[in-house]
């Protein structure tokens, strides 16, 4: 039986919230899949990553109504990628990917897209409309993936220090109900091209 909250896709891929009991687990995935820590902040996750991610909220003054952290598993109950999530960040129904990691082993082979499916119709049936998110300028494989996904750079911001390096981040954004970029950005004025 799967737990309370637990999202079951056709693949077998497992989608649920996590709460403090989860953060050993959340650290040691972060520590076998190092990847995203060294591309974004120069250097691996360090020994309080997981802690620091269930701690961490949206600056001061930055409206939301919840934030999330998920996580996905595989048919054997192997933690497999991890993501934050913020509902209704500064619009209601404007949700943000803060992080969305797959385990290293699974590169290549499909599985974040399954993934990534999961995970937007979750936050659909939640009530999402718009999606957004940054990604690091230059990490090519993300900004790829991101554009198969279906989002478009809206903005870039930066240079913002994230660790031991310093990194534009290109604001990119989807639209869940037909809407268009213009749109969105009629509601979102942060995301416009040129904003403070």
């Amino acid at each position: 039986m799967e737990p309370p909250g637990t999202t079951v896709d056709d693949a077998g891929y497992r989608l649920r919230e996590l709460d403090a009991a989860d953060i050993a687990a959340v650290q040691r995935f972060f520590e076998a899949s190092p990847e995203y820590f060294w591309i974004v902040n120069g250097e691996g996750p360090r020994l309080d990553e997981a802690r620091t991610e269930f701690a961490d909220l949206p600056p001061a003054g930055m409206a939301y109504r919840k934030m999330s952290l998920l996580g996905f598993y595989d048919g054997a109950g192997t933690l497999i990628g991890f993501a934050t999530i913020v509902a209704d960040l500064l619009v209601e129904h404007v949700w943000h990917v803060g992080l969305f990691i797959v385990a290293t082993s699974l590169h290549g082979s499909g599985a974040a897209a399954s993934l990534y499916a999961l995970l937007e119709r979750w936050m659909i049936g939640q009530g999402a409309r718009w999606l957004r998110l940054g990604v690091v300028q230059g990490s090519v494989r993300a900004e790829r993936f991101w554009a198969r996904c279906g989002y478009v750079q809206v903005r870039v911001r930066g240079p913002m220090t994230m660790g031991k390096k310093s990194n534009l981040l290109r604001v990119m954004a989807k639209s869940l109900a037909g809407g268009t970029i213009d749109e969105y950005l009629a509601l979102v004025g942060r995301d416009r091209p040129g904003a403070p």
